[in-house]
Formats: structure tokens, C-alpha cells, sequence
């Protein structure tokens, strides 16, 4: 009897150990981000500044997975956000304040000592369509929803990862896929004209081609597809550090297509396009009492480089409530926003969102 149980208490001691020595073992998953719901509300009464009643909510998660074993390295992210405004107002009162879908993923093999031969592909859109608000109480136009814009890119370079917290992702044979896809189901809910819907988001976002005539120099806008596909070089560096408490999520995301068009377009004083397409065109017509209004390849051609960038900074205290500082800054080529007086013309896009609320970092 003493020797069974001496026997199973070797048994219970030598498994015991065997599993802490198990747990010690480091796995090659490794999955970290932030989830969270930030909020907040004002409330007037008899405010002679003026202004309205509103409540703001933001949900939002940001995750990354990682798998790093022998030489292979497998790198998942996906960005998530949308934010909803209720404002105490005749009409309008429910305005979208944020929309975000980004999920990136690469998978490398180590050539060489931190450096990885990497195949990668992404994904960019929104959940639903934004609007501009206050344009009539009866409509309010559409402009941006699910797949208008959409941004899928596909590429083969090299990644330089030195340890979990960094990266460097180059790639000369990137693909990019832009589209603009307007549903009948859309147009009949929202009761526009689908092809006047489709035209102005494809014109918004350089979803469209000149169509130039060679022996007149005459100049068509095309809008007959619905998206835009382009090769370039693409260049992405991302952080994602922890310490503690405190979480530091960012990426930057460079992309100039393969292409170089000069060929300049003029508009005449009825509206019609021409290019300048030197002896050929409008033989000895000047173009000087023409409008300028761009170039053919509508500056989509290599060295101008489209920009991503979003960082996040987290802060988690008492367990479960987190603050939030989130930015996001994009500049793409061929979408241009009016300014303040009208004039069209590519613009830096930013937006910030400090947000105290629920959260969970991991």
C-alpha cells in the first residue's frame, strides 16, 4: 500500500512539474488589442450661447494577431469604428460621427535574420452611408457608403520586423482596387436617381477615365465601371507597443501607382473637354481662353502617393474603464473636397476622437 501511494504521489509530482514546464513554453499565437464603447452628452437649459441637447456614442476595437514560428511569420490586424450622434433638433437628429473597416494580413517567410519575404493583402470601407447633413430637411445627399469608396490591396515585397513592437513592409509589385458600386436598393430608399448617385460618388472618388478622341482632341468623361485598378509601389510601417496599462496601436500606409500621364485637359466656356495633344488636337486653336482643370491621368501617377495613417493611445484604469485618443489622417490623389469658398481640389482629410468610456485592453 505505502508503495502505491509513494508511486502515485511520484506520478502527481512529476505531471505537476511537466505542466509548468508546459505553461512556460512560449506559444506562437500571440493576440492583442482594445475594445470599447466611449460616450458622451450635453445637456442646455436656457443657454443663451445657443446650442442643442446631444448624446455621442463611439464603439470601436482594434485587433491584432500574430503567429511567429520557425520561419514563418503570419500578421493579422483589423480596425473597427462607428459612431452615432443623437441632437436634440427638428430634423436630422441622428448623424453618423464615425465609420471605419480595416483589416490587414501578411504572411512571411524569413529569408534572412528579421527579414521576411511577405505576401499581403487589405481591405478598406465603411458600415454604412455618410450624408451631408443640413442640405435640405427633405434630403440629405449621399456621399460615402459601403464599397463607395472601397480600397482592396494585394501585394509581394519585403517586411523587416525586428521584434513584435515594429514593422516595415515594401512591396514594388502592389496592386490597388478602388471601387464605387451604387444597389438599386440603395437609389430606391433613399429615392435618387441610381445613375446620378453612382456618377457623383465615382466623380468624387477618381472612379473614372478620360476618354480622349485623337483626331479632334475632344474629351469624354467615362463612368461605365465601377471600379479602378491600378499596379504601383506601396510602402507600410506599423507600432504596436504595451506597458502596463497603456497600449500604442499605429500604422501608416504609402501607395503611388505605376502610371505617368501629362496630357493636359482644358474646358471650353460651353463646358466641352479637350486635351492638348500638341499637332494633333484642334490643329491651331489656343488654349489660352480655356480653363486648366487638370491633368489626363488626374495626378494618379507614380511619386504621388496616397496616405493612410491612424494611431491610437489607450489608457485602462479601475479594471474596466479606458480613455482614448484616436486619430486618423488620409490624403488621397483624384478626390478632391471643396473648401470653404468652393473650389475643389485634393485636401488633407483629419479627424481626432478623445473618448472617456468602457474598455478593455488585452
Amino acid at each position: 500500500m505505502k508503495k502505491y501511494l509513494l508511486s502515485l504521489f511520484a506520478v502527481a509530482v512529476a505531471a505537476t512539474i511537466f505542466a509548468q514546464e508546459a505553461e512556460k513554453e512560449p506559444s506562437a499565437w500571440k493576440c492583442t488589442g482594445v475594445l470599447g464603447l466611449n460616450a458622451s452628452a450635453t445637456g442646455l437649459v436656457n443657454w443663451a450661447a445657443g446650442g442643442n441637447n446631444n448624446v455621442t456614442g463611439v464603439a470601436f476595437g482594434k485587433v491584432r494577431l500574430l503567429y511567429a514560428e520557425n520561419s514563418m511569420s503570419w500578421e493579422t490586424n483589423l480596425d473597427l469604428e462607428y459612431g452615432l450622434s443623437y441632437i436634440d433638433q427638428e430634423f436630422d437628429p441622428f448623424q453618423k460621427s464615425s465609420d471605419k473597416i480595416n483589416f490587414t494580413t501578411k504572411f512571411g517567410w524569413e529569408m534572412a535574420k528579421t527579414w521576411y519575404l511577405t505576401a499581403s493583402a487589405g481591405f478598406q470601407s465603411q458600415f454604412a452611408p455618410g450624408r451631408k447633413y443640413g442640405v435640405s430637411e427633405a434630403y440629405d445627399p449621399i456621399i460615402s457608403k459601403f464599397l463607395a469608396p472601397s480600397y482592396t490591396d494585394i501585394s509581394v515585397g519585403i517586411d523587416w520586423k525586428p521584434n513584435d513592437i515594429f514593422s516595415v513592409y515594401i512591396s514594388p509589385i502592389a496592386g490597388r482596387l478602388r471601387t464605387v458600386y451604387v444597389s438599386d436598393m440603395l437609389a430606391e430608399k433613399y429615392a435618387t436617381d441610381q445613375a446620378e448617385l453612382e456618377k457623383d460618388l465615382k466623380e468624387k472618388y477618381a472612379v473614372w477615365k478620360y476618354e480622349v478622341n485623337d483626331q479632334t482632341g475632344m474629351v469624354v468623361k467615362s463612368y461605365d465601371c465601377n471600379m479602378r485598378a491600378e499596379l504601383g509601389l506601396s510602402i507600410k510601417g506599423a507600432i504596436n507597443y504595451t506597458y502596463k496599462d497603456l497600449k500604442i496601436i499605429t500604422s501608416v500606409g504609402l501607395y503611388t501607382p505605376y502610371a505617368w500621364n501629362k496630357t493636359k485637359i482644358y474646358k471650353d466656356a460651353a463646358g466641352q473637354y479637350y486635351a492638348d495633344l500638341g499637332d494633333l488636337g484642334l490643329g491651331n486653336q489656343s488654349y489660352d481662353g480655356m480653363e486648366f482643370i487638370g491633368y489626363q491621368d488626374n495626378n494618379q501617377r507614380f511619386g504621388n502617393f496616397d496616405v493612410d495613417w491612424d494611431a491610437a493611445i489607450s489608457y485602462q484604469f479601475l479594471k474596466c474603464l479606458n480613455v482614448t485618443l484616436s486619430t486618423s489622417l488620409k490624403y488621397y490623389n483624384g478626390v478632391k473636397i471643396a473648401d470653404a469658398d468652393g473650389v475643389m481640389a485634393e485636401r488633407v482629410q483629419f479627424k481626432g476622437t478623445l473618448g472617456l468610456g468602457v474598455g478593455y485592453s488585452f
